[in-house]
């Protein structure tokens, strides 16, 4: 006899250790038994030992000094990168045209045209997110192959180089290896953007996941904040300083790249698919800060279990999962409800509407240092709310008020020459959108991408996030010139009209996660799905339902 808390369990005969998980853990195993006969449980004693492990009250995970400086080297080393080469590029543009001119003067004895200035230049900044698309379509396989961390590591390439490139450009007079340098460095930021949320994700307590998840958005806005300081005329914004201001995204990578080293590789990574157990104890006592993780490891044991039969998912084979539908649907959604909903549009537009309201032309860049200031603080305040309000309210307050900023923003800008007054409303209107994005649209379906989908999906699934986000960016920024001048502030209400029906699908099918296990966030997505992935009903933890349920199971 068996006592789980309250409940007894009568087991009157040697069961095969698959089947004792899919009694306890109520996790669907495989359609048929593989067992060898090392794997039966023959001992009441035996049994007693694993049901008691569940029985424990759960811990919850603090933030500990390992944990706290593996988020920040792996963020700052990755995270930052993509955003510092979103905005490096854009105060120096006058003085990178004109380079690109006096180069192709001096090759060819004549003025550039207008045309293949606007081409080459259009490829300077288009050829940053096609990068990333690559990026994106790399993470799987080098994931699976080297793992999160060492991913990471690999990915310092992608940046030192181009980094390099960038910083003698000028010395090389070629404008070639600038475009070169930025597909190169849109690499990097492919891969960081879906490898760094995916490390975290793995690395946190289920109580910290939505918080320590927000921190490589947090300095994705930090980077960009920092090009917009080094980007002013008087630092790095000239015509002296434009090569040191690209070439400076190595240094980030280089630190990166001495000290995470140090830190552990995800533990579920190296339990799950390299069978390590030793190492990954080892790795979360050092994350947890405890000796005692005898329960976490149980809970990845299940996964394992629960995914055996399954292997390694490729993109294909993800595509082709029922179990898996509508999670699928939800990440490739909400991405491109991330990058369509016009935050690209909304920095397009702020130089001319920060003008318009009588902004002097040589201070517009200090408020456009103000707004990536807000645009921070507003991140580091998701940090601290999201595991408070959780993941689903945050994303429909965030789409919400954008749909809302954004049908404001076309009417101020509609009657912005008629109203004197008409321009700071358009001001309040940009500072608004970029509030509501900051707080959910932009930090969240990362953190959603990661809990939603289990140990072999993971990494697909971040490559089908990742190619879904690159490739929305790229055609807001092909798409948007052509918008603007066809339509101009009415661009703004198809944004709305994005931001609504991401909305309107978040609203019905995403559930809440926080504080849920990736088998019980699973579990939720199972009645939607129509398939079954455990036994009987009830929560997948040691729960009041759980054991009730338990009391009703007489055989195996």
């Amino acid at each position: 006899m068996v006592k789980k808390k309250n409940a007894t369990v009568l087991i009157e005969a040697p069961i095969h250790l698959c089947h004792f998980y899919r009694f306890y853990y109520k996790s669907y195993l495989c359609n048929g038994c593989t067992c060898t006969t090392t794997d039966y449980i023959h001992t009441t004693q035996t049994a007693m030992v694993e049901t008691e492990e569940l029985a424990k009250p759960e811990r919850s995970g603090r933030l500990t000094v390992v944990l706290a400086l593996a988020t920040l080297v792996s963020t700052f080393g990755s995270s930052f990168q993509y955003g510092y080469n979103v905005a490096a590029i854009n105060s120096p543009a006058p003085f990178m045209q004109h380079f690109y001119n006096v180069t192709f003067v001096e090759r060819y004895g004549e003025p550039m045209g207008e045309n293949l200035l606007t081409l080459l230049w259009s490829l300077s900044v288009s050829m940053y997110p096609l990068g990333g698309f690559f990026g994106s379509l790399m993470v799987a396989p080098l994931v699976n192959k080297l793992g999160r961390k060492g991913t990471l590591l690999f990915n310092n390439i992608f940046s030192i180089v181009p980094a390099l490139m960038m910083g003698v450009s000028e010395l090389a007079k070629s404008y070639e290896i600038i475009i070169v340098a930025r597909f190169i460095v849109g690499i990097c930021a492919g891969l960081s953007s879906n490898v760094v949320p995916m490390y975290l994700g793995e690395l946190a307590p289920k109580n910290l996941r939505g918080a320590i998840g927000i921190v490589p958005q947090l300095f994705i806005t930090i980077g960009i904040l920092i090009a917009q300081v080094l980007g002013i005329r008087n630092i790095l914004g000239n015509s002296t300083g434009w090569t040191l201001l690209l070439g400076i995204t190595g240094i980030p990578a280089v630190i990166e790249l001495m000290l995470l080293p140090f830190f552990p590789e995800s533990p579920r990574y190296t339990l799950i698919q390299r069978g390590d157990e030793i190492t990954a104890k080892k790795a979360l006592q050092s994350l947890r800060g405890r000796d005692d993780v005898t329960q976490e490891l149980s809970e990845m044991r299940l996964e394992d279990q629960s995914e055996r039969m399954e292997g390694r998912l490729s993109v294909l084979s993800l595509l082709s999962q029922r179990s898996l539908r509508w999670q699928l649907v939800s990440i490739i959604v909400m991405n491109m409800g991330q990058q369509l909903s016009g935050v690209n549009a909304i920095y397009y537009y702020a130089d001319s509407i920060y003008a318009s309201a009588g902004v002097a032309e040589n201070d517009i860049q200090y408020v456009t240092v103000g707004t990536g200031a807000v645009n921070v603080l507003m991140t580091v305040a998701a940090v601290f709310i999201v595991e408070a309000s959780g993941r689903r309210l945050l994303l429909l307050c965030g789409f919400g008020i954008c749909c809302g900023a954004c049908v404001l923003l076309t009417v101020a800008l509609t009657f912005q020459e008629r109203v004197t007054w008409m321009p700071y409303v358009s001001i309040t209107c940009v500072i608004i959108y970029i509030t509501g994005h900051a707080i959910g649209p932009s930090p969240i379906p990362y953190v959603v991408t990661t809990e939603m989908f289990r140990q072999s999906a993971r990494p697909a699934a971040f490559m089908v996030a990742g190619s879904v986000h690159w490739l929305s960016n790229f055609t807001v920024g092909l798409l948007f010139p052509f918008m603007e001048r066809g339509l101009g502030a009415y661009s703004f209400i198809i944004f709305s009209f994005i931001c609504l029906a991401t909305l309107i699908y978040i609203w019905p099918v995403v559930p809440e996660t926080k504080s849920k296990t990736f088998l019980e966030i699973c579990q939720m997505f199972a009645k939607r799905n129509r398939v079954e992935i455990k036994l009987g009903d009830g929560p997948l933890k040691g729960s009041k339902e759980n054991l009730q349920d338990a009391e009703k199971v007489t055989s195996f």
